[in-house]
C-alpha cells in the first residue's frame, strides 16, 4: 500500500467539514424554520396588562387574521421595531396584540407610555412559558395566525420595513 493513501481518509473528512462549514456562513441565522408553521397556533389564556381581571386567549382572535409580536421593556431589538409597529398600527385595519415576555408590568407599561402603544391589548407572560409554547428563541417574534387559528408566518427578530413590505403584508392581503 502507498504511504499517502493513509493520509486521504482524514484529508476527505476535513474536506467535507470545510464544505459544511462555507454553506453554514451563508445561512441567514434569523431564517430558522419553525415546527409551528401551519399548525393552529398553541393555546393559553394569560391576564391583560393593566387589567387584572381581563385575560386574553388565542380563541378571542378566532375568525379574524391578526399578527402576535413577543416583546418586552428589557429588548433592544424591540425598541428599534417599535416606531414601525406604531406606523403599521396606525395604517392598517389587522389586529396587533402584544405578548409582554418575561418582564414586569411597571417597566412594560412604562415603555408603551413612553413610545407609544400599537397593540390592541398586551397580554403578559410574566414567566415564559407560553413564550416555550411558540418557540420563543428570542424578542421580538412576530406570528401572523389567520381566521382558523392556524399560524402562517414567524418572524424572528425585529420587523423591518423590507420584511413588513415583502413578507407580511403581501400575507396578511392574501389571508383576508
Amino acid at each position: 500500500m502507498r504511504p499517502y493513501l493513509k493520509y486521504l481518509l482524514p484529508l476527505a473528512i476535513f474536506m467535507v467539514l470545510v464544505g459544511f462549514f462555507v454553506v453554514g456562513l451563508k445561512l441567514d441565522p434569523r431564517v430558522v424554520p419553525s415546527p409551528l408553521i401551519n399548525k393552529p397556533a398553541p393555546a393559553f389564556r394569560l391576564p391583560q396588562m393593566g387589567e387584572a381581571s381581563k385575560s386574553f386567549s388565542p380563541e378571542d382572535m378566532r375568525g379574524k387574521v391578526w399578527l402576535l409580536n413577543v416583546w418586552a421593556s428589557w429588548c433592544t431589538a424591540c425598541r428599534e421595531e417599535h416606531p414601525l409597529l406604531m406606523d403599521m398600527s396606525r395604517q392598517v385595519d389587522i389586529p396587533l396584540v402584544g405578548m409582554d415576555y418575561k418582564d414586569t408590568d411597571a417597566e412594560a407599561s412604562a415603555v408603551l407610555q413612553q413610545a407609544g402603544n400599537p397593540y390592541r391589548m398586551v397580554a403578559v407572560d410574566r414567566d415564559g412559558r407560553v413564550g416555550i409554547d411558540y418557540g420563543v428563541y428570542g424578542v421580538p417574534e412576530t406570528y401572523v395566525i389567520d381566521k382558523q387559528g392556524i399560524i402562517r408566518y414567524k418572524q424572528i427578530g425585529p420587523i423591518t420595513e423590507e420584511i413588513l413590505n415583502e413578507k407580511i403584508m403581501p400575507l396578511l392581503k392574501g389571508l383576508q
